[in-house]
């Protein structure tokens, strides 16, 4: 286990170490991973997203590498569904990896299943730390600060997937994740989504939001999961229509859940 006595508090001892070394037990996901090794499970993840996304590219229509901002890595992949139309619905991924490992060139898992509904999917990828210089809403465990997806639903109306997020962030400014990403707790509660959810705009009246975490998913990841979506309800971000719901996916891990995303009858994709 990694030592994590130097991080946060760099003068405690005993049992506050016990309960700093814990903390990076639970933010650490493929610790959880009972199928795989940790490290494997990290290998294995990042080759599916890359043959995804090599398959992708090579089948479908696409534009790659568009840039939307200043950044050396502000660049989005838009993949087309075959049947092109005026106004397409469309899906908006953002990878994970806490702000600071993962790229759009291995993310495009779901680009299949998806375009073969005819959905489009963009892929958009970020500077990562140390080079970026501020908190993204992501998808998994860039939180997946917040970890946000954007889709419309079959009706037209909007919709986000929050997968396996962390949506307070002051825990990770004492874990070894933060030793990249420099939070201080100001930094942390300031881009907290659990704490910008009640100063959010309205969006739509009818949006609807799916909070999702894995069943091998660690404790902390299913308390911020749960945590979340029980301050859903009671703000007014779709003024007062807001329509969140929790999902537990059983017998998935942290990886598996988007892993998955390449299946056409995934829960998530369907």
């Amino acid at each position: 286990m990694m030592d994590v006595s130097g991080v946060g508090f760099p003068n405690l001892m005993g049992p506050h170490v016990c309960a700093l070394q814990e903390l990076e037990n639970q933010y650490c996901p493929s610790r959880w991973v009972v199928r795989l090794g940790a490290e494997e499970s990290l290998r294995t993840y990042s080759q599916i997203g890359i043959e995804a996304t090599a398959r992708a590219q090579a089948t479908r229509k696409s534009l790659l590498h568009v840039p939307y901002g200043d950044g050396e890595g502000e660049k989005v992949d838009i993949y087309f569904p075959d049947e092109s139309a005026e106004a397409l619905p469309f899906f908006l991924f953002f990878h994970g990896g806490y702000w600071q490992s993962g790229s759009k060139d291995e993310s495009a898992f779901m680009v299949d299943p998806l375009t073969a509904q005819g959905v489009a999917v963009v892929i958009v990828a970020y500077d990562i730390a140390p080079k970026g210089n501020g908190v993204v809403a992501a998808g998994p465990r860039a939180s997946s600060s917040c970890s946000l997806c954007r889709h419309p639903g079959p009706d037209g109306r909007p919709g986000f997937f929050l997968v396996s997020g962390v949506f307070d962030l002051e825990p990770i400014v004492y874990t070894s994740q933060n030793v990249a990403l420099q939070l201080t707790l100001e930094d942390a509660q300031r881009n907290s989504p659990s704490l910008k959810v009640a100063q959010a705009q309205p969006v739509d009246p009818t949006c609807r939001v799916l909070v999702v975490v894995g069943q091998f998913d660690s404790p902390e990841f299913h308390r911020q999961s749960w945590e979340f979506y029980q301050v859903l309800p009671a703000q007014t971000l779709c003024q007062g229509a807001w329509k969140a719901s929790f999902e537990e996916l059983h017998d998935v891990d942290h990886f598996e859940i988007v892993e998955n995303l390449t299946q056409k009858d995934n829960v998530l994709t369907q």
